[in-house]
């Protein structure tokens, strides 16, 4: 199933796709893992549960020939599954540790980290238009969901092994499906059986470690069981969309639209959950929504700046061809008519 070539999923769909399974999943683990709700508060060992659903999902896919296994090194598999469970443990780890406005605050970094490692590992540059849409939306973002700032030693050590190994994470998936030519799916479906064994192995320790509850002494009643499985099933598609979303456009692209998740989640609770919506919290809204737009209407710019160029040549070495074309022909002419002459005489 590859979906770079094929045009199964639109690029408008592959957004959509990753908008609204980014958002079902976190409502549902609201729900899940809330005091209120069934209080499940393993959060690393239920993301080993979305990567074994996920790469069961591929294993099926495979064997039914509905998509084809490509090869990619066992190392290479390996190094960046390391790096996507540190991403996870540092994540959980920073939200444990820090306060909820730092731990906003060391998302939004994620976007000028990501353009940092690009420009040093591809050589990417960024025009001013799209850095400057950039800035406006984390500073929207920055203005509906940071509140209390608070830092310590511990904390901010996780906060930047989770940024660094997040933003490396992201840039490798992009790097990897180019490199060996393999589509999104096929490449997650490599991916997320060393994932998922990993974190089922490694998962109910780091969850010990972050709320000193025992995964064995939880009650799975039928209504935890029910979220689980759909969380599974909305991670399946969060996972794919994402892994599509890098590998048609970019890294830096699928931060901005992280923050749009943001967005919609805060709308969410606001409506599903009454959470508090300040006038502050909507003119953030608002300014990050603009700063997307203008991204959009960036990136855009800077294609058609790089499309322009390459058809005036284009379109000059067809003139050339035809103009050299057309004199070997007057050239074949000129000789037919000689020899006619000739003949005649």
């Amino acid at each position: 199933m590859d979906l770079e070539k094929k045009p199964v999923v639109s690029d408008v769909g592959a957004w959509a796709m990753n908008v609204v399974s980014s958002v079902g999943i976190i409502m549902a683990n609201k729900q899940l893992m809330s005091p209120n709700g069934y209080g499940f508060s393993f959060a690393t060992t239920l993301t080993g549960f979305h990567f074994t659903v996920t790469a069961l999902v591929g294993w099926i896919s495979n064997a039914t020939g509905y998509s084809a296994s490509k090869y990619v090194p066992l190392w290479e598999l390996f190094w960046f599954s390391i790096v996507a469970n540190m991403s996870i443990t540092g994540m959980n780890l920073s939200l444990m540790l820090n306060s909820v406005g730092f731990y906003q605050i060391s998302k939004l970094s994620m976007i000028p980290v990501v353009c940092l490692m690009e420009w040093i590992l591809h050589s990417k540059h960024y025009t001013t238009k799209v850095i400057t849409a950039v800035i406006v939306v984390a500073f929207g973002v920055g203005i509906c969901t940071v509140t209390d700032v608070e830092i310590n030693a511990k904390g901010f050590l996780c906060a930047c092994v989770a940024v660094f190994c997040t933003s490396l994470q992201q840039i490798t998936i992009g790097s990897f499906q180019k490199k060996y030519n393999i589509g999104s799916f096929e490449l997650l479906s490599k991916t997320a059986p060393i994932q998922a064994a990993s974190l089922l192995l490694f998962g109910p320790f780091a969850d010990y470690y972050l709320n000193g509850g025992s995964l064995l002494e939880y009650h799975f009643s039928t209504g935890a069981t029910i979220f689980i499985l759909l969380s599974c099933s909305l991670a399946v598609f969060c996972n794919m969309s994402q892994y599509l979303c890098i590998g048609r456009f970019s890294a830096t692209s699928f931060q901005v639209l992280g923050h749009m998740k943001t967005v919609c989640v805060l709308i969410l609770g606001w409506i599903l959950f009454d959470s508090a919506l300040t006038v502050k919290n909507i003119l953030g809204m608002l300014l990050a929504i603009l700063g997307m737009i203008v991204y959009s209407w960036a990136v855009e710019s800077e294609k058609q700046s790089k499309v322009a160029p390459s058809l005036i040549r284009s379109d000059s070495r067809f003139d050339s061809e035809d103009v050299k074309l057309l004199k070997e022909k007057m050239n074949g002419l000129t000789q037919s008519d000689l020899e006619i002459g000739q003949l005649k005489s």
